[in-house]
């Protein structure tokens, strides 16, 4: 994969918890253009990666001279978040191109944006092209106080009585999934970004009220975590017959990838589809967010990225 240099020209606290980090190219060249809902992932300690949206306030260009992420960090995480609020000004950094797993819809259709938290950083850019492109979107931003909500103030400003702001400290002001839900017109669509509670249970509303999955669009900001109980299985590759074992703090893609097989991923979350795979036999444990309660069901897909097994062994093609 094409990797870009980048320096970070300045960064800036926006909560006790939540920095923004402006990034150029090491060369001073310009950087790719990308889509409103982007991200890049930016390499962090052991060689790790980690995804951040690119945020806007106005509509991305196509050869812009930096990106802007937004990082939360978490004290209880894998360490990504830690290793981007350690770094400064003039550190160099190492990011992929731009991809968008979670594009806006390009018919005239309204949009409901709901962000949860650090979800918002995805829905600045696609708030602000709704706006400029003139279409009807409501945006809908929860948090679990406004201290802790990064730009609050400032998409407030910009997007007027289009943002609804929700605080669970706010009585007034508490989020009312139902409600939002119930906004979404016959035609529109839903786009949700924040942790996977909020993202299974929009998703489920969603659907218990008719709406196709088409019209449905998330994006977690959650990475996977080993459960309590995982225990470790085998995957056979059925083109090849070649067996691996997941150990129980493994992901698939991580046994497979230190057996040297290269596999296309993105995410790393369950929530792109990219890494999705047929299942030839085996009962697969689903702990993604893309597939619907029918996918799961039959067990012949998997998203190999966070899904593992119920059974002794999977056979998959890969």
């Amino acid at each position: 994969m094409d990797t870009i240099t980048g320096k970070i020209v300045d960064v800036t606290p926006l909560t006790d918890r939540i920095s923004s980090f402006r990034i150029a190219a090491a060369d001073g060249a310009r950087l790719p253009g990308y889509a409103p809902g982007a991200h890049v992932r930016v390499t962090v300690a052991d060689g790790e990666t980690r995804a951040y949206s690119l945020v806007d306030f106005t509509p991305p260009t196509q050869a812009p001279e930096s990106y802007v992420i937004t990082v939360q960090r978490e004290d209880d995480g894998q360490g990504g978040s830690r290793h981007m609020h350690g770094l400064a000004a003039g550190n160099t950094v190492t990011l992929a191109p731009p991809r968008n797993d979670f594009p806006l819809d390009d018919g005239n259709a309204g949009s409901v944006l709901l962000a949860g938290g650090i979800g918002v950083t995805p829905m600045i850019s696609m708030a602000t092209a709704l706006a400029d492109r003139g279409r009807a979107y409501a945006f809908h931003y929860a948090g679990r106080s406004r201290g802790m909500m990064a730009y609050v103030d400032v998409l407030e400003d910009q997007h007027g009585e289009a943002l609804r702001v929700h605080c669970d400290d706010d009585p007034d002001t508490t989020l009312d999934l139902d409600a939002v839900i119930a906004s979404v017109d016959a035609e529109a669509h839903l786009y949700v970004c924040g942790p996977r509670g909020m993202i299974d249970a929009a998703r489920a509303k969603a659907e218990a009220a008719g709406m196709s999955n088409d019209r449905i669009h998330f994006e977690l900001f959650e990475n996977a975590a080993p459960q309590v109980g995982d225990t470790p299985f085998e995957v056979e590759i059925a083109s090849t017959g070649e067996v691996h074992t997941v150990a129980a703090d493994q992901s698939i893609i991580e046994a497979l990838e230190a057996a040297g097989i290269d596999v296309i991923y993105d995410c790393q979350r369950g929530d792109c589809g990219i890494c999705q795979c047929d299942v030839i036999s085996g009962e697969p444990d689903h702990r993604d967010v893309v597939l619907s309660a029918e996918e799961r069901a039959s067990g012949k897909v998997m998203q190999i990225c966070v899904s593992r097994a119920k059974s002794p062994r999977l056979v998959l093609d890969i």
